[in-house]
């Protein structure tokens, strides 16, 4: 039998090499595809933070695995992130907008009342919801111990996607994803809770005067004190609850501190106001605003009047049972 050089001649024999080579790689490729397809994708509760977030993060001189803050800024329907840097002190990572809340200016106070709380909150690993019906999910913790001194009542209060809202701060999906993401992180490398300070509204002097003649104004007064740590420390306040109020930036006393009883003397700690170094000076200042749908506006019937849904994303009542309980 001849070579196959003698029967193809050497052209033919290299171009039908290069056949069954393309063939080949082809074939591999299709079985690469192939298994990709048939590769479970990630859950949203499971997605990375994507490459612009990351370059954020260390454009800023931030980890994704640090702690983190959040605020939320009712009126203005704004939530901030802050993420804790290696001094120690919380800069700003981006302000998101808030899609929909629903209720007026001023806290919750009873089940059913399709309020947004008000107050200092955390969110512990017990609290994130993978699998909520509204995208991703945290659980505020509502009530929280100032809460029940005072009877309130509630549950399943969230912070979610979806943009719908009947006592909770909803969210896009998209949105939603990165914070959870964020949050999700920070509290698997070792953040025990994250703290969540939500406000009726930027708490400025101004802001207050405005609303001095709602029912409402010593309890934000309070809220302010924390606010007002915050702006002046870059540092969440430390919060006791006793005799049915907030105690803000306390060293709090290794025994319990009961709601409803008598305040201890409390020691309050000298906190050094917060001096960036001039190399950091840009990145303290910064402020990364994301643009996107807020379907609230803010009242202009007077001092404390409520919100107004602002047509198309008005609230919408719903029950989100595969939270966890506070």
């Amino acid at each position: 039998m001849k070579p196959l050089s003698k029967q193809w001649g050497t052209g033919q024999l290299r171009r039908r090499g290069n056949n069954f080579a393309g063939h080949a790689v082809s074939a591999l490729v299709a079985l690469q595809l192939a298994a990709c397809s048939n590769a479970p994708s990630l859950s949203p509760a499971d997605q990375p933070l994507s490459k612009d977030a990351m370059m954020l993060l260390g454009k800023k001189g931030m980890t994704a695995d640090a702690p983190i803050f959040i605020r939320i800024f009712k009126e203005e329907s704004e939530l901030e992130v802050w993420k804790q840097r290696a001094d120690g002190r919380f800069y700003h990572f981006k302000t998101y907008p808030i899609c929909n809340w629903s209720g007026e200016l001023g806290p919750k106070v009873k089940q059913g009342d399709k309020q947004a709380p008000e107050g200092f909150y955390s969110i512990s690993a017990q609290q994130l919801n993978p699998n909520s019906n509204y995208h991703l999910a945290f659980n505020l913790g509502f009530p929280n111990a100032y809460d029940r001194s005072l009877n309130r009542t509630g549950d399943f209060v969230m912070i979610h996607g979806q943009c719908r809202s009947a006592g909770c701060y909803a969210m896009t999906d998209a949105l939603i994803e990165e914070i959870y993401a964020l949050g999700r992180d920070a509290i698997r490398s070792g953040q025990t809770s994250i703290p969540v300070h939500a406000f009726p509204f930027r708490m400025t002097e101004s802001n207050l005067v405005r609303h001095a003649k709602s029912p409402w104004a010593p309890f934000w007064a309070t809220l302010k004190e924390g606010y007002d740590h915050f702006e002046s420390t870059r540092l969440p306040a430390d919060v006791a609850v006793c005799e049915r109020k907030y105690v803000v930036n306390v060293k709090l006393p290794r025994s319990k501190v009961e709601p409803d009883r008598t305040c201890p003397t409390f020691e309050r700690p000298v906190v050094e106001p917060f001096i960036p170094k001039p190399a950091d000076q840009q990145v303290a200042d910064e402020r990364v605003i994301i643009p996107g749908s807020k379907t609230r506006v803010a009242a202009s019937a007077g001092p404390g009047a409520p919100s107004q849904p602002a047509g198309a994303g008005a609230s919408t009542p719903h029950t989100d049972l595969g939270l966890h309980q506070p």
